[in-house]
């Protein structure tokens, strides 16, 4: 197959696109608008690959999207471009409404008039795969309750707010017009080349340079997850064998609160590298607990039975495995995060990272 992955640059697609490239004989179409979470150097791999291509394009550039599809001729849509930092849409919605809800909105509009030209072979072997987040849901309450895929929506952000709209359109798109779709709504990812306003690799270097560690509120918010290449398998699990109109959750099985999170991180590293920055005994006690969030969900946690049971697809790491290689990885590729932090892989600094998602 020829896949057009929207957001190729980004933390998952990038990984998708690794494992597209590295598991697989398809070809692979990156569209990107290279936003300040986009990165090439986390394709390094594959760039040179025959069966994978680059196209500079923002998804809410019709005319040059549209150009994209004339070109290339995909035989499937892996839709994860996406403005997608909590904190950000707080501070500022509009950029999050305008990519993630028109721009898919354009996306649709031109893989519908692309897929009503094709042969009804074509037609009938074509997908489009949108990418989502479990965040749409809302919070859960008490202990044991799980997100289905039948989960009523409460979004608490005008990201969550915004990735919500996206997945109606989606799925009106399908029900409307007959464009033949599959929905996911995964967990948090983490792992290798992950940017470094995210929680977990934000502890790992603020650690490493001996800076405070903060934690929204009492660090006790519950996330599940998800080693993002067992991600990255899943997503691909989908868009070849998902079956049209459906919604598939993905977990990675791993409930922890953000505080249990920050403190394995911090045994790892007193393992990995026991000589510290000056004036530090524990990297514990670089731990500091700040102002909450505005409207922080409390927990979340994905029911993935069903794409288990229907698609075969389960995580090969459990948290123990994942955050440890995810660690080991930060630790040995320093020139990415270090180019990352001083701007270089943009040619502008970024500024400090110390407000990260938390």
């Amino acid at each position: 197959m020829r896949i057009l992955v929207t957001g190729g640059a980004g933390f998952i697609g990038s990984a998708v696109i690794r494992h597209i490239i590295n598991n697989t004989t398809d070809s692979v179409i990156n569209v990107d608008k290279l936003t300040y979470a986009g990165n090439l150097e986390s394709l390094l791999e594959v760039k040179n690959s025959e069966r994978y291509e680059f196209e500079h394009v923002d998804i809410c550039d019709f005319e040059a999207l549209r150009s994209v599809f004339e070109r290339h001729k995909p035989d499937a849509v892996m839709h994860l471009a996406a403005e997608s930092h909590v904190d950000r849409s707080i501070d500022g919605p509009r950029e999050f409404i305008e990519t993630n809800i028109l721009g898919t909105y354009n996306l649709l509009e031109i893989t519908r008039a692309y897929w009503n030209s094709l042969p009804s072979e074509q037609r009938d072997a074509f997908r489009f795969h949108h990418v989502s987040t479990d965040e749409v849901y809302g919070d859960l309450e008490g202990t044991d309750d799980l997100f289905t895929e039948s989960t009523s929506y409460a979004p608490s952000s005008p990201y969550s707010a915004s990735k919500a709209s996206s997945d109606h359109l989606v799925r009106a798109w399908q029900r409307t017009y007959g464009l033949p779709t599959v929905v996911t709504n995964c967990s948090n990812n983490y792992g290798p080349y992950h940017f470094p306003e995210k929680l977990i690799p934000l502890m790992i270097l603020n650690a490493l340079e001996g800076k405070s560690l903060p934690v929204y509120g009492d660090g006790m918010q519950i996330r599940d997850w998800l080693f993002v290449e067992d991600h990255a398998h899943a997503l691909y699990t989908v868009v070849t064998t998902g079956q049209v109109g459906e919604t598939y959750n993905v977990g990675g099985h791993n409930e922890k609160a953000n505080i249990e999170v920050v403190n394995i991180i911090c045994e790892l590293l007193e393992e990995f590298v026991p000589a510290k920055p000056e004036g530090i005994k524990e990297y514990k006690e670089l731990i500091t607990f700040v102002s909450d969030r505005p409207g922080h969900d409390v927990r979340y946690a994905i029911d993935a039975s069903k794409i288990e049971k229907e698609l075969g697809w389960k995580p090969a790491e459990t948290f123990e495995s994942g955050i440890r290689k995810t660690v080991q990885w930060y630790l040995s590729n320093e020139k990415w995060w270090s180019r990352v932090l001083n701007g270089a892989y943009k040619g502008e600094r970024l500024g400090s990272l110390d407000g990260g998602e938390l």
